[in-house]
């Protein structure tokens, strides 16, 4: 009887330890597996597929909004007057992203064009490009400042150049003609009689060389050879570091290109990047713990000393001549034009610049930027990118249009570059980086818990049986004795008593 039940305890046991051995393999093998698996989709390889095709052309949507701060008082401030201003937009443009002129390198490196395309998108813009805005015209603002100190001659003749061509100090055009250029004579007549000044041929607008342009040839690293290195710029243009500013330090290209980082990071690396658009390279910080969309995320600030002075942030001093803290001047690489960046309305910079302008209202939660990265691959899951941008300007002795201005930053605009993962890309990270991971996760552990249920079984299962077969036929035998006593006294009491009148007689 017993031997059926040891062979059930013998495969149940078999069983139970071959499902504990590959749960234990699982919890061996998954992290392994995962890390393969993320290192194989973030190299920059052909050979990747899906996540090539990825960083190549970047299928999720991105978006640019643009805000202009039109001057309510441009006549007051020729006289003296603070600047009084009023955001107006956004003016959102969708924009694209795709590399090109791909080309891989012996050393384990890729070149590459991104080209850039914005197109308006009127539905999630607050305005049309054909709005009318009043702002400082860098024309002459700028030209001004540029000039305040050559001789006194060249002013008078920059200054009657200016009314000869109609040139005022604030000017009335449409979005379209601020952001993206127009014709204007007198541009053509600077680039005449002083050529290379100005950073503009033919039409003038703030985004001008922004639109269907590039950003300059990037040599980042594949990470075929050195995961840790994957995205890392090697070069930008050629050059191993820039020269606008007045230390080695300030002038190093760190980081990769603003897209992705190396995987598997920690919160104590920051995030670095070098952005053309800034001529320098920047470091955002680890700032906490976030989610996007069920995608476990790392958010990354700016730090407070990103556009501190040297006084205040001492690293920062190769990129002074500073003001106060909170601004940059990135005349250096804008042809000297005293254009300077911060973060929008002067958000996290010395009170004295907003106090300067009536209508700023500088807010952490709306000037603020951030990125989102998903620490395990080092692909942002979302981020919004602020920057504005801004004259400095004053009265110039010797140039009548510049009247009396006082010295100030007057903010032209600000803008926002943000993109989130979306769609069928975000359906994909989802499965793979969360779903895959969590049913390998339960998987092998659920494994584990059914193995030694299995083998508790096969060790108890002997005990069981024989225990309820000793029951089961003692059961029996009392069940058969009362049977017997019951059949011999129904013989005894049968036939009306007949036995026992025999037993008298």
């Amino acid at each position: 009887m017993t031997a059926p039940s040891n062979k059930k305890s013998i495969v149940l046991g078999v069983v139970g330890l071959l499902l504990v051995a590959f749960g234990v393999v699982l919890v061996v093998l998954v992290p392994i597996i995962m890390q393969q698996q993320v290192e194989k989709n973030v190299r920059i390889d052909p050979s990747s597929g899906f996540a090539y095709e990825m960083w190549r052309d970047l299928p999720v949507p991105f978006f640019m909004s643009i805000y202009i701060f039109e001057v309510k008082n441009s006549k007051e401030v020729l006289l003296g007057e603070r600047p009084r201003v009023e955001q107006r937009g956004p003016y959102v443009y969708s924009e694209r992203k795709q590399k090109t002129n791909i080309t891989f390198h012996e050393n384990g490196t890729v070149s590459f064009v991104e080209m850039r395309t914005l197109h308006f998108n009127p539905e999630m813009s607050a305005g049309t490009e054909e709005d009318f805005v009043v702002v400082p015209n860098i024309l002459v603002l700028g030209s001004a400042m540029m000039m305040k100190d050559t001789s006194a001659a060249f002013k008078w003749i920059l200054s009657g150049a200016f009314s000869s061509f109609g040139q005022e100090p604030f000017m009335n055009r449409t979005v379209k003609d601020i952001l993206w250029g127009y014709d204007d004579p007198f541009l053509n007549f600077i680039n005449a009689i002083l050529p290379g000044t100005l950073p503009f041929k033919g039409k003038f607008g703030l985004f001008a060389d922004f639109n269907n342009t590039d950003s300059g040839t990037f040599t980042v690293n594949t990470g075929v050879e050195d995961i840790s290195k994957v995205q890392m710029v090697d070069t930008w243009n050629g050059l191993k570091e820039v020269n606008y500013w007045n230390s080695k330090q300030a002038n190093m290209i760190n980081g990769t290109a603003g897209q992705m980082w190396p995987p598997f990071r920690t919160p104590s690396q920051p995030l670095e990047f070098y952005s053309p658009d800034a001529c320098r390279s920047l470091k955002l910080v680890y700032e906490r713990e976030e989610s996007y969309r069920g995608i476990p995320t790392y958010r990354y600030t700016a730090p407070n000393y990103l556009f501190a002075n040297g006084t205040d942030y001492p690293p920062n001093d190769g990129f002074c001549p500073c003001i106060a803290s909170g601004v940059m001047n990135v005349s250096a690489c804008r042809f000297n034009a005293p254009v300077f960046l911060s973060f929008p309305h002067f958000y996290n910079a010395d009170p004295g610049f907003a106090e300067a302008v009536d209508g700023l209202h500088p807010s952490e939660k709306l000037h603020s930027l951030f990125l989102d990265l998903h620490p395990l691959t080092g692909i942002p899951m979302n981020v919004s990118i602020k920057m504005q941008l801004g004259l400095f300007t004053m009265g110039i002795q010797g140039i009548m249009q510049t009247g009396k201005i006082k010295p100030v930053i007057l903010p032209i605009l600000w803008f926002s570059e943000s993109g989130y993962l979306d769609g069928p890309v975000y359906s994909t990270y989802y499965n793979t980086l969360i779903v895959l991971p969590i049913v390998l996760d339960y998987l092998q552990y659920i494994l584990i818990a059914l193995g030694l249920f299995s083998i508790l079984i096969a060790a108890v299962l002997p005990f069981v049986k024989q225990e309820k077969f000793l029951f089961w036929s003692s059961n029996k035998k009392l069940a058969e004795n009362h049977d017997i006593n019951k059949a011999q006294t129904e013989k005894l009491t049968s036939s009306n008593g007949t036995v026992i009148l025999e037993a008298r007689l």
